[in-house]
């Protein structure tokens, strides 16, 4: 692994609890991997542990094989190669953009200093730019130009720390995509830092999730949306809820009986003995439960998102049991509405029951 990290712990003066507790991960070179979770959770202390600008505790940040961290050994973070994006694009206001660039090539001969600048604008699609003064470029150009400065030293490793939390919703997808290609283009390992789902979904090849300091986990996104390793994923990605279940096996293998209905020829399912008395909680995904009107299970519309092609439904039955599902926008049905449902899965994930007290 390019990037590893081993136990990593990491505490700030006069704390209790640790800021980052007990990391693993591994980054393979050239990969993008992102760190999401809840404000405070550890994500951006840990960004800043693996540039050197906070020691560790104990455990170890190894670079490239190099162990640049540890409870004895801490490398200054000009020595470790590893080039930042900050929110704040933090660009020199009275500097043009090739001298923005030029102030991490220091020692390079003016004429490859000029050829780097005009390789990495060209890279970030920015051509032809080096004149321009930051206030004359947008958001979006601002950013690209920070990028532009952390890659043209050539760094290990970059590191982004939320670079696009300034920009307006619309331009940020935009961006996010656009800058994967430029960090694929340019060979680039990067770690990076966002509390936007479908921003990390855009950009990243493996995907953190933190919360309280913890890793729960670091995978792809796929797994994390439809194989969460701990009950806070589940619940974290995406729109789901948590369903009680009771396991039952049969000659087929084995049902689960839920509210909705009974689920079978699952993959991926538990016996009935992995869990007390064979009951469980389900996770059903929104795209889990399909609107059906010829469903004998019925579910009233508590509540109503549209997003363009679908509306995001909130559904309660009579149970008081409530579930969310997409549903194509054509089918528009009022806030009290009654609507007949099913689930419609292949594969299901368990997780122990939770108890009010709990």
């Amino acid at each position: 692994m390019f990037l590893q990290l081993s136990n990593l712990d990491v505490r700030y003066p006069g704390q209790n609890a640790p800021a980052v507790e007990g990391v693993s991960l591994g980054l393979p070179a050239g990969s993008i991997g992102v760190l999401i979770g809840p404000s405070g959770c550890g994500k951006t202390t840990l960004l800043r542990a693996v540039a050197g600008l906070v020691p560790a505790l104990g455990g170890e940040v190894r670079l490239a094989g190099d162990c640049v961290s540890s409870a004895g050994r801490h490398v200054a973070p000009e020595a470790r190669r590893v080039g930042m994006v900050f929110q704040d694009y933090a660009l020199f206001p009275h500097l043009d953009v090739g001298r923005n660039i030029a102030f991490g090539l220091h020692g390079m001969e003016r004429a490859a200093q000029a050829r780097r600048i005009a390789e990495v604008l060209e890279l970030v699609g920015l051509p032809a730019s080096q004149g321009r003064f930051p206030h004359e470029l947008s958001g979006g150009q601002q950013q690209r130009v920070a990028l532009a400065r952390a890659l043209a030293p050539g760094p290990k490793l970059m590191l982004l720390d939320e670079p696009f939390s300034n920009l307006d919703v619309e331009l940020r997808e935009r961006l996010a995509q656009e800058m994967r290609a430029i960090l694929k283009a340019a060979g680039a390992t990067a770690l990076f830092v966002t509390h936007d789902q479908l921003e990390a979904f855009a950009i990243g090849d493996l995907i953190g999730v933190m919360q309280a300091g913890r890793l729960h986990q670091w995978d792809d996104a796929y797994s994390l949306y439809h194989r969460p390793a701990t009950r806070f994923v589940a619940n974290f990605i995406g729109h789901g809820v948590f369903v009680p279940a009771t396991l039952e096996q049969d000659a087929t293998g084995v049902a689960v009986h839920t509210a909705l209905g009974s689920l079978q020829n699952l993959t991926d399912c538990p016996l009935p003995s992995h869990y007390a008395n064979a009951q469980c909680d389900v996770l059903l995904r929104a795209d889990d439960i399909v609107h059906d009107d010829a469903s004998p299970v019925r579910a009233r519309v508590v509540r109503k998102a549209f997003r363009g092609s679908e509306f995001l439904y909130t559904l309660q039955m009579d149970s008081g049991l409530q579930v969310q599902a997409h549903v194509p926008s054509h089918h528009d049905h009022a806030v009290g509405e009654w609507i007949g449902v099913r689930v419609e899965a292949d594969h299901i994930v368990t997780f122990a029951r939770e108890t009010a007290e709990a």
